[in-house]
């Protein structure tokens, strides 16, 4: 009988997957090693289950012991399946930048999740590296795996991932890309691969926000590289001691909105159903395309599975409200059109003040149109409220008349985006969209900036 004792058994020898359509404009062969075969459909799996075991052979991970590590999600996976084989309790530290999917998928195989804030500086107590660090001070019996700074995490992709590429192309390949984070599957490949062929080059995918690109070609660790950015699972803020920045060749950086595009194309041009640092290294692949010949074999690894990203890059909302969906938008009515069946958010002129506060707030929004009997005829925003406030504090039980603007112009649904922007102004917040029927929406500066590809 053909079987394995355990699910950790299972890991590894995933399929290497010729690309077509979407990568039709190389010169190349390109072919994917899709790692979501792996049983937590990472590539992650093997990094953890490595590092678990050299932890156990050195006594740092004993029997009973708390696995603590901080990670965006793959990671922690990997450590779970180790940890549920092996019989350890889990901490997974992540960032509130990482999907749902992520986060509900650890506590589903029993880790316990501590999630911390994304926009702060690596050193700041609040930071996933530095939680992670003190939980594991504080925790008896616990072991930090550290899969940044950890030697395991390279060994793993020197042992396997570089061999299994390695012997799926018969020794043709020529290329090695893939997205850069901890750094261990580009340094431990890397390292094989070169060590079997110097010849072969290997480039890293980095994204804006990431000092990684940089770095590499000045030596310089610009923190003014470092912002925040969405794309999950490559870039860094600090500088792993598992990325050998000597074994890369080069690296080019890839935006947020053309890794979930690309992620998105993934499935819909090849079936291929992976996640955004999938995305992220297709497009960077495109953009390395004068880099092949014919002749050359690239090879693409595609991280994870796209299921850990369907409320995201799946996500229709998601990525309209990022402005990362290519929808034509010409006119009044494109602008409004994905929430023109909600009401208008309006005051009359004899309500109180306090009635259009209560109604910005819990809109979120900072302006709105004033009517009576005959129509629009006016408009308050919070600057105006605020400057009366500072000269009257009881305004909130004034009627809103006396404070009122001049109402917003009135436009059609068919009226161009151009002539709607030029009467948006300092002195004027909004625009208003007759959609016919006694219906109108509207139009304010943070619709327009939305439009802006």
């Amino acid at each position: 009988m053909k079987y394995a004792k355990n699910i950790l058994e299972t890991i590894g020898n995933t399929p290497l997957v010729q690309l077509n359509k979407i990568a039709e404009s190389i010169d190349a062969m390109v072919l994917a090693k899709v790692e979501t075969f792996n049983p937590g459909n990472s590539v992650k799996d093997r990094m953890a289950v490595k590092m678990i075991e050299d932890a156990e052979a050195d006594g740092r991970l004993k029997p009973g012991g708390t696995i603590i590590e901080g990670t965006s999600g793959n990671t922690g996976m990997g450590l779970a399946l180790g940890a549920i084989v092996k019989g350890y309790k889990l901490i997974c530290v992540i960032s509130d930048k990482q999907s749902k999917e992520k986060i509900d998928i650890l506590r589903a195989v029993g880790a316990e999740v501590v999630v911390c804030p994304t926009d702060v500086e690596p050193t700041d107590p609040r930071s996933y590296y530095s939680v992670s660090k003190r939980l594991a001070e504080e925790t008896p019996n616990a072991w930090y795996v550290n899969q940044y700074d950890n030697p395991s995490n390279a060994i793993a992709h020197y042992e396997q991932t570089g061999p299994e590429i390695w012997e799926q192309t018969e020794g043709k390949i020529t290329h090695f890309v893939v997205g850069v984070g901890t750094g261990g599957t580009i340094s431990g490949v890397s390292k094989y691969l070169k060590e079997k062929n110097p010849n072969v080059k290997v480039w890293g995918i980095d994204t804006y926000g990431s000092v990684f690109k940089k770095y590499h070609e000045t030596g310089i660790f610009d923190e003014n590289e470092v912002y925040s950015y969405i794309t999950e699972g490559i870039g860094e803020d600090i500088l792993p001691k598992n990325v050998d920045f000597s074994l890369i060749d080069g690296f080019t950086k890839v935006t947020d909105k053309d890794a979930a595009v690309y992620t998105r194309k993934l499935a819909l041009e090849e079936g291929i159903f992976v996640g955004n640092s999938a995305g992220a290294a297709v497009k960077g692949l495109l953009q390395l395309k004068d880099e092949f010949k014919p002749g050359d074999v690239v090879v693409v690894l595609f991280h994870d599975s796209g299921s850990r990203y369907v409320g995201k890059m799946f996500n229709d909302d998601w990525m309209r409200e990022r402005g990362f969906l290519d929808e034509e938008i010409t006119k009044a009515g494109d602008l409004i059109k994905n929430h023109a069946d909600r009401p208008l958010v309006m005051a009359r002129t004899e309500e109180l003040v306090s009635h259009a506060i209560e109604r910005m707030r819990k809109h979120k929004i900072s302006q709105i149109p004033v009517a009576d009997t005959t129509g629009f005829v006016g408009s308050v925003n919070e600057t105006v409220l605020f400057h009366a406030y500072m000269e009257d504090k009881d305004i909130a039980d004034k009627p809103i008349k006396d404070f009122m603007g001049a109402p917003y112009p009135l436009v059609n649904a068919n009226t161009s985006l151009e002539e709607v922007s030029k009467l948006i102004d300092k002195d004027n917040q909004a625009v208003l969209v007759d959609l016919g029927d006694g219906k109108h929406h509207i139009i304010t500066k943070h619709d327009i900036i939305g439009a802006i590809k």
